[in-house]
């Protein structure tokens, strides 16, 4: 007979695996450096120019 409460899936060990205290700090780190890129990058984006129809100008003939 096994002992299933002892086999884990493999996120919970990857979790468990991030969450002790040398790898926290890399995980931590390459966290920051992860939000700090997409926030660049997001930063860096124009904005799309939309063609936008403009109407005519029209003259108004000058009255006397």
């Amino acid at each position: 007979m096994t002992n299933d409460a002892d086999q884990s899936s493999g996120f919970n060990k990857l979790f468990r695996w991030a969450t002790t205290p040398p790898q926290a700090y890399l995980v931590y780190v390459l966290a920051l450096i992860l939000v700090y890129c997409v926030m660049f990058l997001a930063g860096t984006l124009t904005p799309r120019q939309h063609l936008t129809v403009k109407p005519d100008q029209v003259s108004v003939p000058a009255t006397k």
